[in-house]
């Protein structure tokens, strides 16, 4: 993690990269804090000067409460939990405490700041072993089983949206390069990196299961069959992930999206790259704005190798 953070840091202008090195200094040295608690403000903090330098603010002074308000909203669009969000806050009014003690700034525009409230209800977010008890509580002796762990898997590998998932061709999934093509809204092509557990469960159901479908049907290329051998639909994957929620015992309301939005929760609360996040999912702000910069697709790999549970 520290490696990351440290490629992260030598993105950022220069008089950010001073800002945060002395900050972390301050708090590993005269706040005593332990090298864990480092660490997490540092990620903290690193991701969302990302957020503050993509707006094209030159300066951590001209940093407005609206910029920090925006930041914590896209926390709470990529599905971060409360509480997660809570340490972002803390973070934030520390290093700008800091800044304000040292005369980097002449006004602490982090002192009245709250979490925010969601404009809209987000699904309920699963934790790391709700989804390994889901997805691995599903029976594989039979080959719609084997094909709904493939689905599950790769759902929560990929954060990908149903109708992604469902128009998945094999052709799509590059095994060595362990990345899947993927085509969101608009037919806007992204590549997402898979893990190891999703690979596995999609070379079984395909050696296993898809063969025995599309002797049926006759949608040749793609990925997820129905029992008649045709293209699984939305209410096909919702029952999909019901029927495994129910039998894993999760009394959540748990939906497709779900899926998505834990795999974005777990990334994130395990230390990724906000925009690394973004990329992956084929974030809005990303495909239809330019603020965000390119990122290196063998860098977003390693993010998700690095964070990803299951990678």
């Amino acid at each position: 993690m520290s490696n990351i953070l440290g490629i992260r840091l030598k993105s950022l202008p220069k008089s950010y990269q001073k800002a945060i090195n002395d900050f972390i200094y301050y708090i590993k040295l005269e706040r005593g804090l332990s090298n864990n608690t480092k660490l997490s403000y540092q990620h903290n903090i690193i991701t969302f000067c990302e957020f503050i330098a993509n707006k094209q603010i030159a300066n951590l002074s001209n940093v407005k409460e609206v910029n920090i308000i925006d930041f914590l909203k896209e926390l709470s669009e990529l599905g971060l939990s409360s509480s997660s969000r809570a340490r972002y806050i803390s973070a934030i009014r520390t290093f700008y405490k800091f800044l304000l003690s040292i005369g980097t700034i002449e006004s602490n525009v982090a002192e009245n700041i709250e979490l925010p409230k969601s404009s809209r209800k987000l699904p309920d977010t699963l934790s790391y072993e709700e989804i390994s008890k889901i997805i691995e509580g599903i029976n594989t002796d039979n080959p719609s089983g084997i094909r709904d762990r493939a689905i599950l898997e790769t759902l929560y590998a990929c954060g990908l949206r149903v109708s992604e998932l469902i128009n998945l061709k094999q052709r799509d999934i590059l095994t060595d390069a362990e990345i899947v093509r993927v085509f969101g809204k608009g037919a806007k092509e992204r590549i997402v990196p898979i893990g190891s557990a999703a690979l596995k469960w999609i070379d079984i159901y395909k050696k296993k299961a898809r063969v025995m479908f599309v002797k049926l049907g006759g949608s040749v290329d793609i990925l997820f069959l129905n029992k008649k051998g045709g293209k699984l639909s939305r209410m096909g994957i919702w029952k999909i992930v019901n029927t495994a929620t129910i039998n894993a015992g999760i009394e959540k309301d748990v939906h497709p999206h779900t899926f998505r939005h834990s795999f974005a929760t777990h990334l994130l609360e395990g230390g990724a790259d906000l925009r690394a996040v973004q990329e992956m999912l084929g974030h809005s702000d990303i495909s239809t704005t330019q603020i965000y910069t390119h990122i290196d697709r063998n860098y977003i790999k390693e993010v998700h190798k690095t964070f990803h549970p299951r990678a």
